[in-house]
């Protein structure tokens, strides 16, 4: 058994309820680069600050445009891995849109896929879904 500096743990967990606001993705931007910075992270999980923010800041920004009411962020590392999960109650599934070069909109699915090692949707039986990508360790 290896010894481990006091107060750094190999996984944390935290899960916030976010308004369905326009300004909900800025607060989940914030929330998430704390999270990752705080001490009882892992340090490598500093290391995915910019990839974990746009993903959350895209799948947030998705749950408040197509959800009825608050949605909820659950960030989590393990294994120098993190993993982002949103939860809202809209009865659609993400997809990937084909967007034109003028379109404002359409790219964030593809955006998330691309930097996600692994992204999937679950559906669930009361209704609503959770969106949830992880990235690779470094």
């Amino acid at each position: 058994m290896r010894a481990r500096p006091h107060g750094v743990r190999r996984t944390a967990r935290v899960e916030y309820a976010l308004p369905r606001q326009d300004v909900s993705a800025s607060w989940a931007r914030r929330l998430t680069a704390g999270f990752l910075a705080g001490s009882r992270t892992p340090p490598e999980a500093a290391l995915r600050t910019d990839e974990a923010t746009l993903i959350v800041s895209e799948l947030v920004t998705n749950a408040t445009q197509h959800g009825r009411a608050r949605c909820r962020l659950r960030l989590s590392t393990a294994a120098g891995s993190v993993t982002i999960e949103v939860y809202d109650d809209g009865p659609g599934r993400p997809a990937v849109r084909s967007a034109s070069a003028d379109s404002e909109g359409g790219r964030g699915i593809a955006l998330v896929r691309h930097l996600s090692r692994r992204l999937d949707v679950t559906a669930h039986a009361t209704g609503g879904k959770t969106v949830r990508a992880v990235l690779a360790p470094v």
